[in-house]
This record gives C-alpha cells, sequence and structure tokens, in this order.
C-alpha cells in the first residue's frame, strides 16, 4: 500500500509539472489580456473531466493493449470500435465544455481549450506515469526518458488539440470539430501507449508537436479580445521604445576609462 502511494505521489507530481510548463510556455505569454478566470474554471473541469478519461481508456484500452504486447493473450475489448469511442466521448465532453455561455461570450475558446486540454492531458499523463511505474522493473535508462517525456508531452498534445478544437468552434465549426478533433485524439491516445513500450515512438511524437507550437501561439491570439490585443501592442510598442532610449543612452556615454585633459597653457593665454 505503501509503494502503490509512493507511486501515486510520483505520478501526480510529474503531471502537475507537465501541466504547469504547458501553462507557462503559452498562457503567460497573452497574460492579463484573456478570460484568465473561464480558463482557470476550464482547468478543474479538464481534471474531473480528464480523470474519467484516462482511467476509463487504461481499463478498456491500455490494459488489453498490455496484455497482448506482454502475454499475447487477445482481448476482444480491443478493437477498432472501441479505440474510436472513447476520444468521441471525450471531445464531446470537451466540446460541451467549450459550448458554455461565458466561453462563448468572451470568444475565449482556443484560451479555455488549452487549459481544459492540459488538465486533461496532465491527468493522462498521470494515469499512464503510474503505470509505467507499477508495471516495469525501472531498470534502464529508457524507462525514466519515457516518464519524462509523457509528463512533458501529454498535456501539451491535449492542449495543441483542445485549442485546435476552441479555434474551430469560434470560426463557427462546431461538427467539423468534433469529427476533426476526434481523428487527432485518437492518434494521440494511439501514439502514446505505443510509445509506453517503445520509446522510438517519441521520434514520431515530438517534431510534429514542436511544429503545431507556432501555430498554438496563433490560436491563441485569436481568442484575445479586440480591446486586448490593442493594449497588448501598445505594450509591446512601448518596450520596444523603451529599449531603444537606453541603447540610445547608452552609446551617448563615453568609454569607460577615457580621461579628458584640461588645456591649462591655453586657459593662462586667454587671462
Amino acid at each position: 500500500m505503501v509503494n502503490q502511494f509512493l507511486v501515486f505521489q510520483i505520478a501526480a507530481v510529474c503531471g502537475l509539472v507537465g501541466m504547469t510548463l504547458g501553462w507557462r510556455g503559452v498562457m503567460t505569454k497573452y497574460a492579463g489580456f484573456y478570460d484568465l478566470p473561464t480558463a482557470w474554471n476550464q482547468v478543474f473541469w479538464g481534471i474531473l473531466l480528464g480523470g474519467a478519461y484516462a482511467s476509463y481508456a487504461d481499463n478498456s484500452l491500455f490494459i488489453p493493449w498490455f496484455k497482448l504486447e506482454k502475454f499475447g493473450i487477445a482481448n476482444g475489448e480491443l478493437n477498432y470500435v472501441i479505440i474510436i469511442l472513447i476520444p468521441l466521448l471525450a471531445t464531446l465532453g470537451m466540446h460541451l465544455l467549450l459550448r458554455r455561455q461565458r466561453v462563448r461570450k468572451g470568444g475565449s475558446q482556443a484560451t479555455s481549450g488549452w487549459a481544459l486540454g492540459l488538465a486533461v492531458g496532465g491527468m493522462l499523463s498521470i494515469v499512464l506515469i503510474q503505470r509505467k511505474l507499477g508495471l516495469t522493473a525501472m531498470d534502464e535508462i529508457s524507462d525514466y526518458i519515457a516518464i519524462l517525456a509523457l509528463a512533458f508531452f501529454a498535456p501539451r498534445v491535449e492542449a495543441l488539440i483542445t485549442a485546435y478544437h476552441g479555434t474551430l468552434m469560434l470560426k463557427g465549426k462546431r461538427w467539423g470539430a468534433i469529427f476533426r478533433v476526434t481523428f487527432w485524439r485518437v492518434l494521440s491516445l494511439s501514439m502514446l501507449y505505443f510509445a509506453w513500450f517503445t520509446p522510438l515512438a517519441w521520434v514520431f511524437i515530438i517534431p510534429p508537436v514542436l511544429l503545431v507550437k507556432d501555430s498554438a501561439d496563433k490560436w491563441i491570439w485569436d481568442s484575445v479580445p479586440k480591446e486586448g490585443k490593442r493594449r497588448w501592442r501598445r505594450m509591446q510598442a512601448d518596450k520596444v521604445r523603451e529599449v531603444n532610449a537606453a541603447k540610445n543612452n547608452q552609446n551617448e556615454k563615453p568609454p569607460q576609462g577615457t580621461v579628458f585633459y584640461v588645456d591649462h597653457a591655453s586657459n593662462d593665454e586667454q587671462e
């Protein structure tokens, strides 16, 4: 019991650290210019929804997959229907959360989606890390790398998918958002499970995440209200002017070590 508690604590800390890094990477850039209380509210709902999603996926997908990979025991539960159904249900739940009045009122679907996805991905990483610590001997360096990768990338992958979901909703593509996001969530969940067994799978996960990261900044920017965009541009312009002024003042100062000589002879002649 103590070991299980310790395993859960380690997994929880890793998942929360991954959520924090995902928040600081994008959300802090435009802090104060979007609906922050609504985003934090989505984190709360994301923890609840993500816990149910990760637990159900673990029992229905991961455990049958683990038995098949380790013991060769085929299970009828592991089929294409259930692989699509579980991410679809999670996507529908997130869609309902992003359709709430307080989210639509401020047009904060993308920022709320990023916060919601971070929480869902954090819960998913906690479950996967807990399984990694409990089902493997942890005698290879690749096992520890897998834990760090799960903690960092699982929340970020879900945040990217859910922010994309919110962006599509902001453009009025409701049904298209559900189908597209379900596809990407099925793919991401399958790849995370595959990476749990095969560390080489991270080669196919990390590059797309890094490539889409630039698009995430645009999605978050689109979710910032017009007045917030104007204030943000004004603030950035003020910072640029302050930096340029500081450089100009520094250039006008004489270099250190310069000695000024006074011509006393010319002063005596004038007298």
